[in-house]
């Protein structure tokens, strides 16, 4: 039976995320093995923050399809975010940036449907639902967060799907030095942006303690350098 995404922003989660589990979870399981294996492995070029940021980086991990094809992943620079019950959310400072590949429509990994074109509402789904899940209200119990999260999630698709509504301001921040529009949103968990890259990459990104104003993204050179 053919199947398609539910929205443009569900493109490049679907590929990652569809049919054909047992191969996706085994390559999965060897990428996580070796956390660079599968950067090293996408046909796109990883970004970042640019020079001007000087503390830590470090790797999050890929979105790949039921095929072992990497389709998206994320850097992290400043701290990892914590979920300990004795961290304060609101001292965490850090900045995930997260690379979408730019796809056209194309057949699903097991060749039963469709998956839309990736979009920079791709990239604005993938860094919202991020944030999400790194700034959950720890102190909240276990039923409730999972009430939250859907209702919170569902929020998230349908902001995703209207960057030209009023919840979204546009930005120009830098990418590889050339001044970039981003569609922008704060909400008080932390901030999300999403634009494309000069060469069509798709680019998303949130962060919580850390301004985006005065950001400036760039093509990572050498992803070891996040490897730590």
């Amino acid at each position: 039976m053919e199947t398609t995404s539910r929205a443009g922003a569900q493109g490049a989660l679907e590929e990652a995320e569809g049919s054909g589990a047992v191969a996706r979870d085994r390559a999965r399981r060897v990428l996580e093995s070796r956390p660079a294996d599968g950067y090293l492995r996408a046909d796109f070029p990883w970004y970042g923050l640019d020079e001007a940021f000087t503390g830590p980086r470090w790797l999050t991990g890929v979105g790949i399809a039921a095929d072992g094809t990497v389709e998206h992943g994320s850097t992290g620079h400043g701290e990892v975010p914590s979920y300990r019950a004795e961290t304060e959310e609101r001292d965490q400072r850090f900045v995930i940036v997260v690379t979408v590949a730019g796809r056209p429509v194309r057949s699903s990994a097991d060749g039963t449907g469709t998956l839309e074109a990736t979009s920079v509402s791709s990239a604005a789904w993938l860094a919202g639902s991020g944030l999400l899940s790194r700034t959950w209200p720890n102190q909240m119990e276990r039923s409730l967060r999972e009430d939250w999260l859907e209702q919170q999630t569902a929020i998230a698709w349908e902001l995703a799907d209207d960057l030209d509504g009023p919840a979204w301001s546009v930005l120009s921040l830098p990418v590889d030095g050339v001044p970039t529009p981003f569609r922008h949103r704060e909400s008080e968990y932390g901030w999300v942006l999403a634009g494309e890259a000069p060469g069509g990459v798709l680019l998303g990104a949130y962060g919580r303690g850390m301004s985006p104003y005065g950001l400036g993204f760039s093509a990572i050179k050498d992803i070891a350098g996040y490897a730590g």
